[in-house]
């Protein structure tokens, strides 16, 4: 299993980001996918919805796009809201993007070796098993 980088690590990053990613961010409010995006947008992040069954509706104000490789613009962070056994080809699907992300977050309850594996081969920093909104708030980012 990988390891995470260091709390200090993950608190510079999420300093440094401004545009996360969300890989399978839901339009409905009541799952944990729009909570968590919700949550990072109002800490004052740029949320990008990608998700195939919504690509072209609004969430929380922005349009969603069925994959990666459709973001013209940089972004900090793919965050994933997958099973771990379908992160691999999302892993695979951010080596192509237009704009290299500085990191791989697979949200709490999710790993995949395979695909940290590959990450780490780019040059790409690879969280796992952690919630994002969790550590934004525990690591007390930008106090």
């Amino acid at each position: 299993m990988v390891q995470n980088p260091s709390n200090e690590a993950r608190r510079e990053l999420l300093e440094s980001s401004k545009t996360i990613a969300v890989v399978g961010l839901s339009n409905k409010p009541d799952r944990t996918s729009y909570m968590v995006a919700a949550a990072m947008q109002n800490a004052g992040y740029r949320i990008i919805p990608v998700n195939p069954v919504i690509a072209g509706e609004t969430v929380l104000g922005e349009k969603a796009v069925a994959s990666l490789t459709e973001i013209d613009e940089p972004v900090d962070i793919v965050n994933i809201f997958r099973k771990s056994e379908d992160v691999l080809p999302v892993a695979e699907e951010t080596k192509k993007m237009k704009h290299k992300p500085k990191a791989f977050w697979m949200q709490q309850g999710i790993t995949n070796d395979e695909a940290a594996a590959l990450m780490s081969a780019e040059g790409i920093a690879v969280i796992n098993d952690l919630c994002i909104k969790v550590d934004h708030a525990l690591l007390r980012v930008g106090k």
